[in-house]
């Protein structure tokens, strides 16, 4: 009797055992592109991004109090270049790479009112991310229309990538609002 008990608990735990392969797992990230801005600075209230009203700096959160709090944006501003770096996340390119983004055209909250191009900004459309760099530049020229208005304009952009690279779903858009004082 002891026999067969001991031979059931043995064939239990062989039943209980089992062989697991070790499969090695790799993760590949897909390589996408993001607003530098959009991923450093929280989201602004109602969008689910950025909404800039200071000139930004590469790397670092927008500062808007003390000595070293950054320039307004505003459309008689002395230096009227706003430059948005765009992250490349993932490996580095090995030949130049162009990119397209666009203006957003939504209604924004109140008072603010939407810029229009050519009137309150030019922007080409494009930018290119060097082979070897991890890192581009849109490039933002905000114009002045000569008309004072308290309404302040804002420009929505939005990544759109290329045909390799796509451009990530959290940080893909960003927006500029344009003092008019």
């Amino acid at each position: 009797m002891r026999n067969i008990v001991l031979g059931i608990m043995a064939l239990s735990l062989l039943s209980l055992s089992s062989c697991i392969k070790d499969d090695l797992l790799q993760f590949a990230p897909k390589t996408v592109i993001e607003f530098d801005a959009a991923g450093i600075n929280s989201a602004t209230a109602p969008y689910t991004y950025r909404v800039l009203a200071r000139h930004p700096k590469f790397g670092r959160a927008e500062t808007t109090t003390g000595t070293t709090a950054d320039p307004l944006i505003t459309r008689s501003m002395a230096d009227p270049v706003i430059r948005l770096r765009v992250n490349l996340v993932g490996a580095q390119l090995t030949s130049d790479q162009t990119f397209t983004y666009k203006a957003i055209t939504l209604t924004p909250v109140l008072p603010n009112l939407l810029a229009t191009s050519p009137t309150y900004y030019t922007t080409s459309g494009t930018f290119t991310i060097p082979a070897g760099s991890s890192f581009g530049e849109v490039v933002v020229n905000v114009v002045n229309p000569g008309v004072s208005s308290t309404a302040p304009r804002e420009l929505h952009l939005e990544l759109d990538g290329n045909a390799t690279i796509g451009a990530s779903e959290n940080y893909k858009k960003i927006a500029i609002r344009i003092a008019q004082n």
